[in-house]
């Protein structure tokens, strides 16, 4: 059941069921086991009566909803259209079904209406290979016919019906009156494509098999049924698309405000001691759907600009904001101090596909931080080694700083004035606040700082003094007598202590293993790697324990090369 929109577990469910059968008579099955696509059948006959209640429940709300929005009418004309296509081919491929087990099995056919879902339960002939294949005119496979009530008709009603929907929404799509979203345009057009006949190609005994060969030649009439069963789910979903995007389509174009908050704008976010603070508060109402295709955000661009790119369809120059909720984030860099200010537009689309510039402005200050905190080695802290770190408040001695720090079980320890050491056991975040000792008292110097605390990289071994060598010389390998190990890379210093080992090798052509504890090698385990094969791999397995106390396996294989 392949498409572009989503399916419900019940349907994805439906459709393995159905893969497993296929597969199943590829393998010439028993006719007791085509009773299993008795129940795919029925959950496809299922599916087909929920989806097509819920598609007259959703056309009647459609059709309710333009008295409240003149812009529906146009989509709910064009859905009417698709709705009547689609019925064609659905009440033909009922008239085919019932031909074919007319042909195939007379007697099924008492009692029932033509256009009735027939009961398979009720037939003797679900295994008949034959009869469905020349009622559908695969008779003869390297000459099919052509005529009424053909696997061929059957395929040229299914692409002509998907040739006609794409040109609908083609034409739609050029018209202002029923315009759609990019996505939900490219979105329809792919669920189309789930119904037009695709030849797999296959090759077969020096015959290529097509769509119709697919899916009716030389199937019993189980699959045969259970597949026309299956096209026409197809088309309620295909009808079930078309009635979702042309509903939503003239609401999408429209804003819709559905979250409103409190907000606060002041003319300055920096204020002077014994001047007043003034801001303006009110509500603002957005909408949190407005995406890409709906609005855009830009700075450092006027309004005059913005209009005119839009005027000579060019794209607007600047910084775009990203979208988050139907608002704009914006967030600038910091490096200079003093007063800051900045511009842009918001970029509106209307309903009929126009757009609108709204400009904006805004200002405030930087100034200097009151306090700094830098890790003197990296600009992240590791757990299980000694961090220095650095402090420093403006106008304040290092003498009379104190630095408080929470998180990740840190450990902070005075090493001089302005210098620290911070010892972590775990991982996560860190808050460093700074207070300094003044006339009035201990004062916080800023808000918190944030740092990253990290575990230890995962050491590496190092194999005559190289980090994990891909290969080694047979001379080099000869001379080694110890393991060492380390972080590759890391500019802490770490102590990496080697507690066993394991090397296994060929050696004179005899595969060999020694173990032991330590980083000294034993000799057995030396005269592995004095000699080793060339060509072969030597492979040594470590444990290592790292100066946070965890042990860590590493393996590394060498290469022996002359």
């Amino acid at each position: 059941m392949a498409g572009g929109g989503k399916e419900t577990p019940r349907q994805k469910m439906i459709g393995m069921m159905y893969l497993v059968l296929t597969a199943l008579l590829a393998m010439n099955v028993s006719k007791q086991i085509l009773q299993g696509y008795l129940s795919v059948n029925e959950s496809l006959v299922k599916s087909k009566q929920n989806l097509t209640e819920n598609n007259t429940r959703v056309t009647k709300a459609f059709e309710a909803s333009i008295g409240g929005n003149a812009a529906a009418k146009p989509y709910y004309e064009k859905a009417l259209e698709a709705q009547k296509l689609i019925s064609e081919v659905d009440k033909y491929i009922s008239e085919l079904r019932a031909k074919i087990v007319a042909h195939t099995e007379p007697t099924a056919l008492e009692n029932e209406k033509i256009a009735d879902t027939l009961n398979l339960r009720r037939m003797d002939k679900i295994d008949d290979y034959d009869m469905p294949s020349h009622m559908l005119g695969l008779g003869e496979p390297k000459n099919p016919e052509k005529g009424a009530f053909t696997a061929y008709e059957l395929r040229m009603k299914m692409s002509g019906l998907h040739d006609k929907l794409v040109a609908m929404v083609d034409a739609m799509q050029k018209d202002p009156k029923t315009k759609f979203l990019d996505d939900d345009y490219q979105g329809i057009k792919k669920k189309f494509a789930s119904i037009k006949p695709t030849d797999s190609n296959r090759d077969e005994d020096g015959v290529k098999y097509n769509w119709e060969m697919d899916n009716f030649y030389h199937l019993p009439l189980a699959a045969v049924y259970t597949n026309l069963n299956k096209f026409q789910t197809d088309l309620k979903n295909v009808e079930a698309e078309v009635l979702q995007v042309f509903s939503g389509a003239s609401g999408k174009l429209a804003i819709k405000f559905d979250a409103i908050k409190a907000r606060v704008v002041a003319p300055s976010s920096y204020i002077a001691a014994g001047q007043p603070y003034e801001a303006d508060i009110f509500l603002a109402a957005s909408s949190s759907k407005l995406a890409a295709g709906d609005m855009e955000i830009w700075v450092g661009i006027d309004s005059a600009s913005a209009a005119a790119a839009i005027t000579a369809n060019r794209p607007l120059t600047g910084t775009k904001v990203d979208l988050a909720g139907g608002e704009g984030k914006y967030k600038a860099p910091t490096g200079g101090e003093g007063d800051q200010e900045y511009k842009g537009v918001i970029k509106y689309k209307n309903p009929d596909g126009s757009f609108k510039i709204y400009p904006f402005t805004g200002a405030y200050k930087v100034a200097k931080s009151g306090a700094s905190v830098s890790a003197d080695q990296m600009n992240v802290f590791y757990a299980g080694v000694p961090n220095p770190v650095t402090a420093a408040a403006a106008g304040i001695s290092p003498a009379d700083i104190s630095v408080n720090a929470t998180g990740a079980g840190v450990r902070v320890t005075p090493k001089g004035a302005g210098k620290y050491e911070f010892n972590f056991t775990g991982t996560g975040e860190c808050m460093v606040s700074v207070s300094a000792k003044t006339k009035d008292g201990v004062k916080s110097q800023g808000p918190p700082i944030k740092f990253r605390v990290k575990p230890l990289p995962k050491p590496e071994l190092k194999i005559g003094g190289k980090f994990a060598p891909q290969e080694m010389k047979k001379g080099e390998l000869g001379m080694v007598s110890g393991l060492g190990a380390g972080a590759n890379g890391f500019d802490f210093q770490a102590n990496f202590v080697v507690l066993s080992y394991e090397v296994t090798g060929k050696a004179k052509g005899k595969l060999m293993q020694e173990s032991g504890s330590g980083n000294n090698l034993s000799g057995p385990a030396a005269s592995i790697l004095k000699g080793a094969d060339v060509g072969s791999k030597i492979y040594i397995d470590a444990k290592v324990k790292g100066p946070d106390g965890k042990t860590t396996s590493t393996t590394v294989g060498i290469k022996v090369t002359k």
